[in-house]
């Protein structure tokens, strides 16, 4: 005989709905010997199942999955295995094609471009992660204190987004860059603070409507603080959410950093990222020198391609609305 009632720890919502990851699981509770003790839970079924078969089905999201980790292991373990000297020009060996020692060809002042990819691939993925779990953890922060609240506090913040919204993210960094040093740790401060906007605005939409349930108001009338209330019901209730915006913001923080470098506003000397490397192969398109333009735009690409697929995917896991199982 199976008893349906509410699990220690567990979210019950209207008759025995829980929410995990803004998904409804059902919880039950199935009854021992003595019918209150040593029940077993259990679930209609596996939640990381139901992902990972949600996630699987899209083959575009696998292919995505597989390209970022090639993208990583190609930057941070390339240069271990294909050593070049990323530090020191040498004009003598300046706009040697592809071929020999130099794979992909050298660039205007002797780099080895390969190397050169491996390199501003570490700036654009270390920019492109930090920059998206910054802008995720203060979006989700600033939405689910509006969404909780609500009223004039809600007004007031969702103002303040409405008003930085208004200012071009592009504009706004380049100011900010001006202002401060180019280095890796300043983009992912500067990226962060013009890419939050978006997150804020979707988590405090679900929070509006989260901080309506009932086990959201029992907890208010037993007295939990509202901090308390923010960090373990409203913020892990749209965690499906902040996931899925956290991915994409990767692919954006990755443009973003692309843009300003492209416009020479990157990380100085020797130092270079993708977007770099595209404003200096520009000097020579009409030379004839292709390898110093296709293979960062073609990181670029893939990189931000690969990232929006998974991140695709990840939304159409977490949505309960297109789960078939």
């Amino acid at each position: 005989m199976t008893d349906r009632t509410q699990v220690p720890g567990v979210p019950v919502v209207g008759g025995g709905m829980a929410t995990l990851l803004g998904t409804p699981v059902v919880a039950t509770v199935v009854a021992g010997p003595t019918g209150a003790e040593g029940g077993e839970v259990t679930s209609s079924g596996s939640m990381v199942r139901l992902f990972l078969s949600v996630f699987a089905e899209n083959r575009l999201a696998l292919v995505g999955a597989a390209t970022i980790v090639a993208i990583v292991l190609f930057c941070f373990l390339g240069p271990v295995l294909y050593h070049t000297d990323q530090v020191h020009t040498n004009l003598l060996t300046a706009n040697l094609p592809p071929g020999g020692a130099h794979p992909l060809g050298t660039d205007n002042v002797g780099y080895d471009v390969l190397g050169r990819l491996m390199v501003g691939g570490q700036v654009a993925l270390e920019v492109g992660l930090g920059a998206a779990l910054l802008s995720s953890l203060l979006g989700a922060a600033w939405g689910a204190v509006a969404g909780f609240f609500g009223r004039w506090i809600d007004s007031v913040m969702m103002r303040v987004v409405d008003s930085v919204y208004a200012i071009p993210p592009l504009l706004l960094m380049l100011l900010m860059v001006t202002i401060f040093s180019p280095t890796t740790l300043m983009f992912i401060i500067v990226v962060a603070v013009v890419s939050w906007l978006p997150t804020a605005r979707l988590v405090r939409g679900e929070s509006l409507s989260v901080r309506t349930r009932e086990y959201i108001e029992a907890a208010r009338g037993a007295g939990v603080t509202s901090t308390k209330v923010i960090v373990r019901h409203i913020i892990p209730n749209v965690m499906g959410t902040i996931v899925v915006q956290t991915t994409l913001q990767v692919a954006n923080a990755i443009l973003l950093l692309a843009g300003v470098s492209f416009l020479g506003l990157g990380t100085p000397p020797p130092s270079t990222s993708w977007g770099a490397m595209l404003n200096n192969g520009l000097n020579f398109i009409y030379d004839g020198y292709w390898w110093l333009i296709y293979p960062a735009g073609v990181a670029i690409v893939l990189t931000v391609l690969a990232f929006n697929f998974v991140g695709d995917a990840l939304r159409d896991a977490l949505d309960v609305r297109l789960q078939r199982h």
